[in-house]
């Protein structure tokens, strides 16, 4: 642990600062992708256990002979770091790449490639592949084996507490994120709304979860619609971010309200679920009685709150499924085009200002069953998706960062103009091949062919 992390918090100004000192001028500015993906066993379909032959851990351990370095939690290996990356493991064995804070679009996608055929490669000789979806197409709950991190024990704990869907959520949604930057409060703020506002839009375009447990769902994603009954605490559209006196401190006013999951002291987890940062900066924590907390007890805090997007010392864009390959580099490029070009984040900004509540609770409500086809307004979010993609082309043209063939950001779009030409979405597709007769070229009602066709 960093010394700075050890350091003791004395004052709400301190958490304030923390915030405010991931502020970076433009030419600083960088960009990290994350992504989530499901293993599972090639002959059985179903998801990957922690030890044993084939296994998570067997990954783990394979892929140190390629300069990755263990995180250990006690003797338990729980990732891997490298150069500024980590991989690391989601409760139910999804394995994420956190890649490292990358200049461009370029850089990150190659990261990227280049991670995906390192674990393909090393999974493959333990037959095992991975899949990019939103939501574990073929599993029951009790079909995910739980990865052995201390964490995660107490938040499936406290999860049917607090909503009827977290468990879902922990154990069987994948994800695509982006970490972005702000130069200053005010930049944060209006990359805060523009992103919040917008967010339904990117979930319908990335929308990749139609199946439960073998059969259409009735969703689009349903990753996105478990999120609407996990935990009203700490989920979902935040309504102060749209209001006046919206900054770092209102942020920081938030988390101290969300309640706890956990405090980590001498390599231990202890449970301090549904208490009280606030109670906890006084030194009045009943879980913790007479202790003040560190700066990493609220960079973890931090951590567990869900929200669409999360403020930390940077942006974290949350709101698309799990997807193949060109899906997981579409969405920086997506992010990075508004955000990055300051003609195309104020165009978004007056695109979505005059927006309500009832209209940002209304696309996160029905975005994940309809998604493109979601009506709003005079028209539908596939109107809206249009807009946003063109404003983020616009501004990779702008930015004019090129690869070594001389093309810009922009070829990382290429997926999401496909799936805007056709008004179809991932999801629909897929339940178009899951209906088709086999003798048409189908699946014939038949789930084992998305692992066929949407693995990686």
């Amino acid at each position: 642990m960093p010394k700075n992390n050890l350091r003791p918090i004395e004052s709400k100004q301190q958490l304030i600062d923390y915030i405010a000192s991931g502020s970076k001028p433009e030419s600083a500015w960088s960009i990290g992708t994350e992504h989530e993906k499901f293993g599972f066993c090639v002959e059985s379909l179903q998801p990957v256990p922690y030890e044993g032959s084939r296994s998570i851990q067997a990954i783990l351990v394979a892929m140190q002979d390629y300069g990755w370095s263990p995180m250990m939690e006690g003797d338990t290996t729980i990732g891997l770091l490298k150069d500024g990356q980590s991989v690391t493991l989601e409760p139910g064995g999804q394995l994420e790449l956190s890649g490292a804070m990358r200049k461009t679009l370029h850089e990150t996608c190659g990261e990227v490639a280049s991670h995906l055929k390192l674990a393909k490669a090393v999974s493959e000789k333990l037959g095992i592949g991975f899949l990019g979806t939103g939501f574990n197409p073929n599993t029951t709950r009790a079909d995910v084996p739980i990865m052995p991190k201390g964490r995660y024990g107490i938040m499936l704990n406290y999860m049917p507490k607090v909503g009827n869907l977290g468990l879902d959520m922990m154990l069987r949604t994948s994800t695509i994120q982006v970490n972005l930057d702000y130069s200053d409060e005010a930049d944060m703020v209006k990359k805060f709304r523009v992103s919040l506002a917008l967010q339904p839009i990117a979930t319908a375009l990335f929308a990749a979860s139609p199946f439960t447990e073998g059969k259409p769902n009735g969703y689009l994603s349903y990753r996105s619609h478990i999120w609407t009954d996990t935990d009203p605490d700490r989920c979902g559209i935040l309504p102060f971010v749209f209001e006046e006196g919206m900054g770092f401190e209102a942020y920081v006013d938030h988390v101290l309200d969300v309640p706890m999951y956990f405090i980590y002291r001498d390599g231990k987890y202890i449970d301090v679920a549904g208490q009280s940062f606030r109670d906890f900066l006084r030194g009045e924590l009943p879980g913790y009685p007479g202790h003040k907390p560190i700066m990493q007890d609220w960079e973890d805090h931090m951590s567990t709150l869900f929200p669409e997007v999360r403020l930390k010392k940077f942006l974290e864009v949350r709101g698309a499924d799990g997807g193949t390959w060109n899906k997981i580099c579409a969405l920086p490029a997506l992010w990075t085009g508004l955000f990055y070009d300051q003609t195309s984040l104020d165009a978004a900004w007056d695109m979505v200002k005059d927006w309500t509540h009832e209209d940002h609770e209304y696309l996160r409500e029905n975005v994940p069953a309809r998604a493109l086809g979601t009506p709003f307004r005079d028209g539908t979010v596939l109107d809206i998706a249009k807009q946003m993609v063109a404003l983020s082309s616009d501004g990779l043209k702008r930015r004019a960062r090129v690869n070594s063939t001389g093309e810009d950001e922009r070829i990382f779009l290429g997926p999401l103009r496909t799936i805007l030409e056709r008004g179809q979405t991932v999801a629909e597709e897929m339940l178009e091949k899951y209906n088709k007769p086999v003798s048409e070229g189908g699946w014939g009602q038949n789930i084992d062919r998305i692992f066929e066709d949407y693995a990686f």
